[in-house]
């Protein structure tokens, strides 16, 4: 009688991707925001990431539609959660990268909705 031993293969959260228009704009967006490097790029697709830590990355989309987030029209899919220590020097800060505010703000004085370039939106909170 033969034993055969199997193991799970080990997996690791290696990246998120977003759709995008213009990944090269995206890729330093967020490159500059979050102090990641290129680590791979083509004329579709960049991913972003740094040792030990989770990659971000950008597809072109050809037909590409940004959330229209609050309205539901084209509604978000997926968005990220930055942490920082002051709410108003981080968006000053993002405003200045590229980022966009929508006027609609559900909980300011906790969190802020910004836009990244491609539009899809994203969360600075205060750590608490």
């Amino acid at each position: 009688m033969t034993t055969e031993t199997s193991s799970a293969p080990a997996f690791r959260y290696a990246a998120v991707t977003f759709d995008c228009a213009d990944p090269a704009e995206m890729a330093r967006f967020y490159g500059e925001l979050l102090g990641m490097s290129v680590l791979y790029s083509s004329d579709d697709f960049f991913l972003l990431g740094k040792e030990g830590a989770t990659g971000l990355g950008f597809n072109r989309l050809t037909d590409y539609r940004p959330p229209t987030w609050p309205d539901p029209a084209q509604e978000k899919q997926a968005h990220i959660e930055l942490g920082v220590d002051d709410l108003d020097i981080a968006e000053k800060r993002l405003l200045e990268l590229g980022a966009g505010k929508p006027e609609f703000q559900p909980g300011e004085d906790r969190w802020r909705v910004l836009l990244d370039p491609a539009g899809h939106p994203f969360c600075i909170t205060t750590l608490v």
